[in-house]
């Protein structure tokens, strides 16, 4: 089976293709064919090119070419409505997906993160990186399409609550995955499925901290569910519309979420 790093690659391919990101070459795990070179002790006996050996007279090994040093950036939506869920918060599922990610890295590639207006270096570092501003999302989308490195593999996890529906911001999204490999990673509500609630009863706003008092029936669960289903195919639909990668950050685990975005079980 296909594994992240590997599907990440062919994600910073793509956008090559469809931008103007150039990355270095370098040799790795083998992608395509680079060269022959005489054998050397150690190397894999699969890649022998026996043909060629023939030929010259002596061991010939094949070296691939691994196309990408990847670039894997990411930021992370730290605002309340990400610390709230059933058996766990979203912003754990978030850490999840982060350290997968990461954790995908080799030794040439580079990690770096979005924190405010300013860019963490190293995995290490970035994972335990905390912001000292509220969260907004239009702006960092615009640190991003402005700063990372261009053929830059982005990851964003967040709920996309403040992502207005206009115009500029179509654009910014559009902007960002013509510079990245950009993946969205939006987080699920944690009562997709249902409220467990009915009666009269006092709910908070996880992001404004008002409260209201509200009646829940079986008629207004099922309204929930279906705003909720609604909500996510728009905001992914715009995000796709705009080359963006989408997937859905699950509390249960966000290292899976990460995988199946990419088309990986």
């Amino acid at each position: 089976m296909m594994g992240l790093r590997e599907a990440i690659v062919r994600g910073a391919r793509r956008t090559r293709r469809r931008g103007d990101g150039v990355r270095a070459p370098r040799a790795g795990d083998g992608y395509e064919f680079a060269q022959l070179r005489g054998y050397v002790e150690g190397d894999d006996p699969r890649r022998i090119d026996w043909a060629a050996s023939a030929r010259v007279g002596g061991l010939q090994t094949r070296v691939f070419l691994e196309e990408t040093t990847l670039v894997l950036a990411a930021f992370v939506d730290d605002s309340a409505s990400m610390r709230v869920g059933r058996q766990r918060r979203l912003s754990d599922a978030a850490g999840d997906a982060l350290r997968a990610w990461y954790g995908a890295a080799q030794s040439d590639d580079r990690s770096l993160r979005i924190v405010d207006d300013r860019i963490v270096r190293g995995a290490g570092p970035a994972l335990h990186a905390s912001s000292a501003a509220p969260f907004d999302l239009l702006r960092t989308l615009t640190f991003a399409a402005y700063v990372l490195p261009r053929g830059a593999s982005l990851l964003a996890l967040t709920d996309a609550y403040d992502l207005p529906d206009t115009p500029a911001a179509a654009d910014l999204l559009l902007r960002v995955a013509a510079r990245c490999d950009a993946t969205l990673l939006l987080a699920r509500d944690p009562w997709h499925d249902g409220l467990p609630l009915r009666g009269l009863r006092r709910v908070r706003d996880s992001e404004s901290g008002r409260t209201r008092v509200l009646f829940f029936g079986r008629r207004a669960s099922g309204r929930f569910v279906r705003a909720v289903a609604e909500r996510e195919r728009r905001i992914g639909d715009r995000f796709a519309a705009a080359g963006w990668r989408v997937g859905l950050l699950d509390e249960s685990d966000g290292a899976a979420s990460l995988g199946r975005a990419f088309g990986l079980r």
